[in-house]
């Protein structure tokens, strides 16, 4: 049992001052004047944050590298390092070209449930298709509760054809699953690095010139038109240009269901780094796609990240060490994206969206990218990222006022750099309750290997789907796809008789039109100043005999 006292509890579309009772890993009261059993755990809030715990949607823990190494954390340090920064919810990538998916699936999971710290789901990326794999997703959906997979358009071992992405594409729609694309141009990318290559460029700064920003716009332009022809939800991940992100909000302007998906580091430093002179610090800043190098890109990101709806932010979570790095760029793979870890996510977009760069960003926009939003795509809303009663206890207390420096030194990964060393920062997590347990508190981590759960992500989750299917609801004359038998409905005759239309004859005399049945306007006057008068037509009315003389009887009783 665990009673939060005195808080400002922030929600992505409210803030109250109040309580919150926890109690067997559930919120079972929010508001003022709560009644709390004894032997309760109080925990004090006044003049902090009470917030939802945060969702990092697209983490690469344990995961293969080329060479037989892997990437520096694996389960247990990553998700140790994601509770100390405040996220209480991952789903990590599926990722292996060496056997099948639902081998695949088994193998994470295998890893995952031994050593997370906090709760976790599974994405898959889908690296070929063939009829094998079509009904291994559908098997993934159905039992196994994954309702997303991931697509490659560049890196030869990984990438998909436009064909086979299109088939992505309709059996996700099929299943109810979010398709989450890497967005570049890979034969663009290909003939680019044999180029440079010739020119002996194979340092960090090689990705900038291999990979240039319009190669992600326009892979971006091309996943969302083919997404949109199939009438499936896209989200492009990561984001990392100005150009991919324009293209999303013209997309999604013009109605089509697309959502992005920056990333701390792309809102946090640029592409500058690669010309570092220190060999270690440049590569060490190496991202697929890789940072920009226009310095205002950042400032472009934080507006998508601050207006634009359903925008998530991604951790990009995948630390290496400098050994890991060099042995990459000695085979020239640009595979995996050496950042840092998600520790410091929440800190960055905190600090750039309510203070550096003020107005960007207010307390309850900064839940929403942070927790609520991806909670609602991947199907978890509302027992994530919502502090109401019902929903999971994964709660965090931010401190608005506490200083925070980022540095290597003291971030919980294992990873040897971090590519926000010695940036100071305002606000940070003060206590950490993860599905009902304190994991954070006073600096102290209280986190165990195994401690965290596998969580069944459901398809067709309605904050993606249902404009969807509406669409084709109308388009369809009124049947729902995937109910078939269904007639349209259609309005039939009214039993009563309609409105006769008025006669061009009587329409001279009314200024204001006739109802959409027919009938007179009542607002409407039939007298005219013209002399003549509707009824003139009926002739002159006989006369009438009265019995009264003028001025009425006078010996009445009155």
């Amino acid at each position: 049992r665990l009673h939060i006292k005195g808080g400002k509890i922030v929600n992505d579309d409210m803030i109250l001052d109040g309580d919150v009772y926890i109690e067997d890993g559930i919120i079972r009261q929010v508001g003022k004047d709560l009644t709390i059993p004894g032997g309760t755990k109080t925990i004090e809030a006044k003049g902090k944050l009470v917030i939802p715990g945060g969702i990092d949607v697209s983490t690469h823990f344990q995961l293969p590298l080329p060479s037989g190494i892997r990437s520096a954390d694996d389960f247990y340090t990553g998700t140790r390092a994601a509770v100390a920064g405040g996220t209480t919810m991952i789903v990590d990538c599926v990722l292996d070209t060496t056997c099948s998916p639902l081998e695949a699936f088994e193998k994470w999971k295998s890893w995952a449930d031994e050593k997370v710290c906090c709760d976790y789901g599974l994405q898959l990326a889908v690296t070929s298709f063939d009829p094998k794999t079509k009904e291994e997703l559908e098997t993934l959906v159905k039992e196994k509760g994954v309702n997303t997979f991931r697509a490659y358009l560049s890196m030869d071992s990984l990438m998909l054809s436009d064909v086979d992405f299109v088939h992505l594409l309709e059996v996700s729609k099929h299943l109810g699953a979010l398709t989450t694309v890497h967005a570049e141009n890979g034969l663009v990318i290909a003939e680019n690095q044999k180029r440079i290559q010739a020119l002996g460029i194979t340092g960090p700064e090689g990705v900038l010139y291999s990979q240039p920003e319009e190669a992600e716009a326009e892979a971006t332009l091309r996943a969302i038109v083919l997404a949109n022809q199939v009438s499936t939800p896209l989200l492009v991940s990561p984001v990392m240009s100005k150009g991919a992100a324009d293209v999303i909000v013209k997309k999604r302007n013009d109605g089509c269901v697309v959502f992005g998906e920056p990333t701390a580091a792309s809102l946090g430093t640029d592409g500058s780094h690669y010309f570092n002179k220190c060999w270690a610090h440049a590569a060490a800043h190496v991202t697929s796609p890789p940072l920009s190098a226009d310095p205002s890109t950042a400032g472009r990101l934080m507006d998508l990240l601050g207006w634009c709806p359903d925008t998530v932010l991604r951790c990009m979570q995948s630390p290496n060490s400098i050994a890991i790095c060099h042995s990459m760029f000695l085979q020239y793979v640009l595979l995996v994206i050496p950042i840092t870890s998600s520790q410091g996510t929440s800190h960055v977009v905190y600090n750039l969206g309510l203070f550096t760069m003020t107005g960007k960003m207010d307390a309850c926009r900064f839940v929403a990218v942070t927790s609520t939003n991806a909670a609602k795509l991947f199907n978890m809303y509302p027992k994530k990222g919502r502090i109401q009663v019902g929903s999971d206890a994964d709660v965090v207390i931010w401190d608005p006022k506490e200083l925070v420096s980022i540095s290597k030194k003291s971030h919980n990964s294992v990873s040897d750099f971090n590519i926000f060393e010695g940036l100071e920062v305002r606000g940070g997590p003060c206590c950490v309750v993860s599905h009902g347990h304190v994991v954070l508190e006073e600096g102290q981590l209280k986190v165990s290997e195994g401690s965290g759960r596998f969580v069944s992500l459901p398809p067709f989750s309605p904050h993606t789907f249902s404009c969807l299917f509406e669409r084709e609801r109308v388009f369809n004359g009124g049947v729902t796809p995937g109910k078939e038998g269904q007639t349209p409905y259609r309005a039939q005759n009214s039993p009563h008789t309609p409105y006769s239309p008025l006669t061009p004859s009587q329409q001279q005399f009314h200024t204001r039109g006739p109802t959409r049945s027919g009938g007179r306007n009542l607002q409407d006057s039939s007298f005219s100043l013209s002399g003549a008068q509707i009824d003139d037509s009926e002739g002159q009315r006989s006369g009438i005999r009265v019995h009264n003389p003028p001025g009425g009887r006078s010996s009445g009783i009155w």
